[in-house]
């Protein structure tokens, strides 16, 4: 089945990319670039997997010190600068 890229953009970007990764065809470029495309997009994790994953690792932490004092512990970070 053949593609035909009547837009100027599209085809200006499909040139593009034929360039930069150097293949024989417009045609090779689009193939790679929608192939680069899917593989991300499959690989992409849903957005509340990642959000539990960092609340898992917040969880690990422990509980917060209520006696930290975060004035003195900066105080102390910088010195006398």
């Amino acid at each position: 089945m053949a593609l035909f890229i009547r837009d100027e953009t599209v085809d200006r970007l499909a040139s593009d990319v034929q360039r930069v990764l150097n293949t024989p065809t417009k045609k090779e470029a689009v193939r790679l670039a929608l192939q680069h495309q899917l593989d991300q997009a499959s690989q992409k994790r849903p957005l509340m997997e990642a959000i539990a994953e960092l609340q898992a690792k917040a969880a690990a932490l422990g509980p917060e010190n209520p006696d930290f004092d975060m004035k003195r512990f900066t105080d102390e970070m910088w010195g006398d600068i």
